[in-house]
């Protein structure tokens, strides 16, 4: 990899010692208690069981961001669009930019029909200056199905800056994933792009290149594609779904 294709943006977070002494999740995680993340690639994702702290850790990095913890840009921040109003981890962390990007997106699938009635909004609000859709293909994400509404954001949102990911998968056909993929390799190749993407899709873990950290275990580590379950679970039960499926009814008959 030459220098031009190293992580652009943000090459670290760390847990602020002594930053909490309470057992409460997500402090209870121990991976989160021993949290110290060297981010080297352009693209890293975030992978682990559910529950294990992935989203935990995205929302208060996007906080440190200038992010909405619901989801959203700079011009976002504040907003009641989102359930979410603030990170709990958000004060505990401490990231390290190597320059902060001009731009930049949270998106974050579970909370992102919040968003486009935000757009709704802002289009209904005679005080609002200019066109809340301009950025998001010209129209209201609500008149498009849930997988065009997503792709929508990302090809039309996403350019230039740090981007944060949260299960962008959740309403993409395998075909839309691939087209995603596409989309951030040509920023990737153009040096002025980092994805930072918590995900469960092996598709999206093919990206070249992108470091894979996982939430399993006690501390975050690196893994590679074919040692992730998610990896390993797909190509199993696609190439032997006799197998899994002779598994999966002895354990519901016993």
């Amino acid at each position: 990899m030459s220098n031009r294709s190293k992580a652009p943006f943000l090459i670290g977070l760390e847990l602020i010692p002594d930053a909490t002494t309470n057992d409460q999740y997500p402090f209870n995680l121990a991976a989160i208690r021993s949290l110290k993340l060297r981010i080297t690639q352009p693209v890293t994702f975030f992978v682990g069981e559910n529950g294990t702290g992935k989203s935990t850790v995205i929302e208060a990095l996007a906080e440190l961001c200038g992010f909405p913890a619901s989801g959203g840009g700079r011009n976002e921040f504040g907003g009641s669009h989102g359930p979410e109003r603030e990170a709990a981890l958000t004060t505990a962390l401490r990231p390290a930019f190597k320059k902060r990007p001009r731009d930049g997106y949270f998106f974050r699938a579970e909370f992102q029909s919040h968003f486009a009635s935000l757009l709704d909004d802002r289009r209904k609000d005679p005080d609002f200056n200019g066109d809340p859709y301009a950025r998001y293909g010209g129209r209201s994400l609500h008149t498009r199905s849930h997988g065009e509404a997503f792709l929508s954001v990302f090809q039309e949102r996403i350019g230039d800056g740090l981007y944060l990911f949260d299960e962008p998968e959740s309403a993409l056909s395998p075909q839309r994933q691939l087209t995603l993929l596409a989309h951030m390799s040509q920023l990737v190749a153009a040096g002025r792009s980092q994805f930072i993407v918590a995900t469960h899709s092996p598709i999206l873990l093919t990206f070249p290149d992108a470091e894979i950290l996982t939430f399993d275990g006690e501390t975050i580590h690196r893994i590679e594609l074919e040692e992730t379950t998610h990896y390993q679970i797909t190509k199993g039960i696609l190439d032997s779904p006799e197998r899994y499926w002779k598994h999966l009814r002895s354990a519901e008959e016993g």
